[in-house]
């Protein structure tokens, strides 16, 4: 055997070594991101009290590919408050058509909160009666099941937003909130700008609308930077953040049902924008009135979507 045989053959063992255990390391590594995500899962997950929506015969079937839908929640729980419902968006996934709606709904909307025989705010729904109660208002609104719902608490939304290193935003407004001035362009948030960011209503000529639109950016952003590359290193402070604020029905095993046979039809977002109703104050108090036909409009293009 030649010299330089014998050099490729000791060279050889530490090719296949080294390679040998840059495959294990990647193994234990999806392993440990596996074990943190099933973690998550867990601490996120929270049974309501109901087992399906009234407006259904039978549960979703994620196997069969049926389309399902999903209450968004954004809470606002502070100090000696039992919260409100400050986002309320609704979310019907098809998976045939490949697609996603989704619809704000203003959150001074003037309508019957269920189970409190009474017309009120739907944000109210949530302070009088939880989950479940700003659940069934949203489904007599809407007049759709609503299979799903998914709260975050946005006073703590902040740890989200630094858990992704932050995020980038396209600013329509120049606005001043307390000591953060957020200036017209593209501009950088971290956790607590990004939470005075989606808080501000009153400068904004659109108001609430106004608002709708800044949640919606906040949270592409951060699904954005959550599925970049470089935030794999940051999964186990991602995962942390999310477990702490993040609460929903869906078990583990029904998000990885949806990750299997839904993820293409979260790939293409249609936003049903609620725009002709008017405001207006009854016994001094400032509502939301929704256009009645716009409102039947909404409801008959969800239902078609659920193929309902």
């Amino acid at each position: 055997m030649s010299r330089k045989d014998r050099k490729k053959k000791k060279i050889w063992p530490w090719i296949v070594g080294g390679f040998g255990l840059i495959v294990i390391a990647v193994l234990v590594y999806g392993l440990m991101v596996y074990m943190n995500l099933t973690k998550t899962a867990k601490d996120m997950h929270e049974p309501i009290d109901r087992e399906l929506s009234d407006k259904r015969e039978d549960a979703v079937a994620f196997k069969d590919q049926e389309p399902f839908s999903v209450l968004v929640l954004g809470v606002d729980e502070r100090a000696g408050d039992s919260g409100r419902s400050d986002t309320m968006i609704v979310l019907t996934v098809n998976p045939k058509s490949n697609s996603t709606k989704m619809v704000s709904i203003p959150r001074d909307t003037y309508t019957e909160i269920v189970g409190k025989d009474t017309k009120d705010k739907l944000n109210h729904a949530y302070a009088f009666g939880g989950i479940e109660m700003a659940m069934a208002s949203v489904e007599n609104l809407l007049d759709v099941p609503i299979d799903y719902v998914v709260q975050v608490n946005m006073e703590s939304f902040k740890e989200i937003v630094d858990a992704v290193g932050g995020i980038k935003v396209n600013n329509t407004l120049d606005f001043n909130v307390d000591k953060y001035v957020f200036p017209k362009g593209e501009i950088s948030l971290d956790g607590e700008e990004a939470l005075a960011f989606v808080r501000m209503r009153y400068e904004d000529p659109r108001g609430d609308f106004g608002r709708q639109d800044r949640q919606k950016q906040v949270i592409q952003a951060v699904l954005r930077e959550g599925a970049s590359f470089s935030s794999l290193v940051k999964y186990k402070s991602i995962f942390g953040a999310i477990g702490n604020n993040v609460r929903t029905n869906m078990t583990f095993d029904e998000m990885v049902d949806v990750q299997a046979n839904y993820r293409d039809a979260a790939k293409k977002i249609d936003q049903i924008i609620i725009k002709d109703g008017e405001g207006k104050k009854m016994n001094k108090v400032w509502y939301y009135i929704m256009n009645d036909d716009e409102l039947e409009s909404v409801k008959e293009e969800l239902k078609t979507h659920l193929e309902i």
